[in-house]
């Protein structure tokens, strides 16, 4: 970031963690460019409704993604993905999973998740609320403008930078 642009963002009064240790280390294994939009995401919700969201998942692996795909299907458990390793925002660590965390206890009323979803996609966030079928109310993601399976293309390309991450041009 441009010192001056830095100057502006602090002076703005944004903060670079959130209030839990656990989403902040989830927020770190976020795609570089939307670590920070993640963060303000979460403050912005905190400030505004007095809400505390926790990540629940972040950037999860392809191998991850495929396990939980099977699971309901294959392995015992209830389904809980719609779509096979390399075609989730998660796998490229562009997707975040929220909850209320209330008490220290999981709030998973999904009006909650209804009530924030605005603060998310102000932040620049799709929100899986919004999507016709099998909707998704904590799920919030940033594609860039890319298709899953385009991203997954980069990937197997090798387009990463020296982190994993996809590079986008």
């Amino acid at each position: 970031m441009h010192p001056v642009a830095m100057v502006d963002y602090y002076m703005e009064g944004k903060k670079t963690e959130t209030w839990d240790k656990v989403t902040n280390s989830r927020i770190a294994l976020l795609h570089p460019k939307i670590r920070q939009i993640a963060v303000n995401f979460i403050n912005e919700v905190e400030k505004e409704f007095g809400i505390q969201l926790r990540v629940t998942t972040g950037l999860r692996t392809i191998e991850e993604q495929n396990r939980l795909y099977e699971q309901g299907r294959t392995t015992s458990g209830n389904i809980v993905t719609w779509v096979k390793g390399g075609y989730s925002y998660h796998n490229y660590g562009l997707a975040i999973d929220v909850i209320e965390m209330k008490n220290n206890n999981v709030n998973w009323d999904e009006s909650v998740l209804k009530k924030i979803s605005p603060v998310g996609i102000r932040n620049g966030f799709s929100w899986g609320g919004d999507w016709e079928k099998q909707k998704d109310y904590p799920h919030f993601e940033i594609t860039f403008g890319y298709k899953a399976s385009e991203l997954l293309k980069k990937h197997n390309e090798g387009e990463l930078d020296n982190e994993g991450y996809i590079i986008f041009n």
